[in-house]
């Protein structure tokens, strides 16, 4: 029995992770129709008596015990207050214990340095008292997951702040999974590129595994859904349910609520989190838990970044539509249009792969899938088995089975080389520099020292594909070599 907390950072983090509360309790719902405090939903959730002051904690025992008062494991941090006073007002507001809010009123201004130098140090106190009460009210703290966006000020600067804090504080706790939403090319933040290459530094020293999803791939994801959706509502009258996430109506009255900005991409990553952790909460004939996802997956300390590609796309807004063959899913986790982030993995070099499988599939069937689809993929020599199965009997909510795929491929060295660009765009006539650097603690060497360490992980992912396209080594330079002395005596 394991637990995982939630730490979500900024308002990109914190409006993801509100999509994420309502998307599990649904998922729980569904498939704990007894209302019992089982280990299943105490990964993610205390059980707390009311009746209590200190709201005082009901273990799992047997798992037969009913449920009071569920506490999402959860620590929520923002700079600006309007996120914060949404979800405590809002119909989450419950789930959520105050003493684990976290809270300023000025924002950080997009400014990286904000978030990191300023707010970092005055609130790491009050955070780091956050997370060890959240800490100890696990009984097997497996994982911390922290969820924020690398353009902002709050989420790139305070949330690499709090992501080297567990580091420091936590050293026990080694899976620290982040989820970070990089800025597409258009992204209407003008200091992004700086916020982005001082966050990865951070990311690629602190964390054991980074999930990148990307503004542009999501929103390209949300449109195709939505063509689906509107294509089979005409060809099949299937109209989308109530409480889906896609018409976000919770409330079962027939109209839909106005739709909150990047509600449908944040949709998608809740239910990322979600599947990735599916094996954590539900059993399975091959569960396999976060730990062994790092463990697996990441061949060198710095190459932790994991491409996730998921299919069906039409089981995040639990559409009526006929369910994707396994074989059609297997074929899309590994096609550029079910990335969440703007890469092709078959263009790149795998170093592993893993497979996440939710519902009631055969074994012998995914392995039949894998045997298929491996020619078409290219392997590191010394890997070429690196494939890391699981599979998870209870499926998505509304969906019979879902996949997804967590891959370590050198394309994701494309969206690091982009962001090194537009670094260099701005930083080459030292533009906006000034704001970062009237902040105490901001020294110019942060910017040179973030931006050699992309441009050497950039190096290292090139290398790697240059040993795959070079041809073996022979003996031929060496007869050369003897040629050239024969004819030099």
């Amino acid at each position: 029995m394991t637990q995982s907390i939630v730490i979500q950072i900024g308002q990109c983090g914190n409006q993801i992770g509100c999509r994420f509360w309502d998307l599990a309790l649904k998922e729980h719902a569904a498939n704990n129709k007894n209302r019992v405090y089982d280990t299943a939903i105490s990964h993610f959730f205390r059980n707390a008596d009311d009746n209590f002051a200190g709201l005082e904690d009901i273990p799992v025992g047997d798992g037969t015990g009913k449920i009071h008062s569920l506490k999402a494991r959860a620590v929520l941090i923002d700079m600006e207050e309007g996120v914060l006073s949404t979800i405590l007002k809002g119909p989450l507001r419950e789930i959520f214990d105050h003493k684990q809010l976290v809270s300023d009123v000025s924002g950080s201004g997009n400014n990286w340095a904000v978030g990191h130098k300023l707010y970092g140090a005055r609130y790491r106190d009050e955070i780091l008292d956050s997370v060890r009460r959240a800490a100890e009210a696990c009984d097997c703290l497996q994982c911390f997951l922290l969820v924020h966006s690398m353009g902002g000020g709050t989420g790139s600067g305070l949330g690499t702040f709090v992501l080297r804090l567990l580091q420091e504080e936590f050293p026990e706790v080694h899976n620290r999974f982040v989820t970070a939403v990089f800025p597409s090319a258009a992204d209407d933040v003008v200091t992004s590129p700086y916020n982005s290459i001082l966050a990865l530094r951070q990311l690629t020293e602190c964390a054991e595994a980074v999930i990148p999803v990307e503004n542009q791939a999501l929103q390209e994801i949300c449109d195709k859904i939505s063509r689906a959706t509107t294509a089979g509502g005409e060809k099949n009258s299937n109209p989308i349910k109530d409480g889906s996430a896609i018409s976000d109506n919770h409330h079962n009255t027939g109209s839909k609520r106005s739709e909150k900005p990047f509600d449908r991409m944040n949709n998608v990553v809740a239910n990322l989190l979600l599947n990735m952790t599916s094996s954590a909460r539900f059993e399975g004939s091959l569960n396999i838990d976060l730990n062994e996802i790092a463990m697996n997956l990441v061949p060198f300390p710095r190459m932790h970044y994991l491409i996730p590609g998921m299919a069906p796309l039409y089981s995040l807004s639990v559409v009526a539509s006929q369910p994707r063959r396994l074989d059609e899913m297997f074929n899309d986790v590994f096609s550029r249009r079910h990335q969440l982030i703007r890469a092709d993995p078959k263009q790149g070099l795998y170093l592993s792969c893993a497979l996440l499988v939710r519902g009631k599939v055969q074994l012998s069937d995914i392995r039949r899938n894998i045997y298929r689809i491996k020619p078409s993929l290219k392997f590191v020599h010394w890997n070429s088995e690196g494939w890391k199965t699981g599979l998870c009997s209870v499926p998505p909510t509304g969906q019979p089975y879902s996949l997804l795929s967590l891959a370590n491929n050198t394309c994701i060295k494309d969206t690091f080389a982009d962001l090194v660009v537009r670094f260099n765009r701005l930083y080459s006539r030292k533009a906006h520099l000034h704001h970062f650097m009237a902040i105490d603690g901001m020294e110019i060497s942060d910017f040179e020292e973030s931006v050699e360490c992309a441009k050497s992980f950039i190096s290292e992912y090139t290398a790697l594909e240059s040993q795959y396209f070079q041809p073996a080594c022979t003996s031929i330079p060496r007869l050369r070599v003897a040629e050239g002395n024969m004819m030099l005596s």
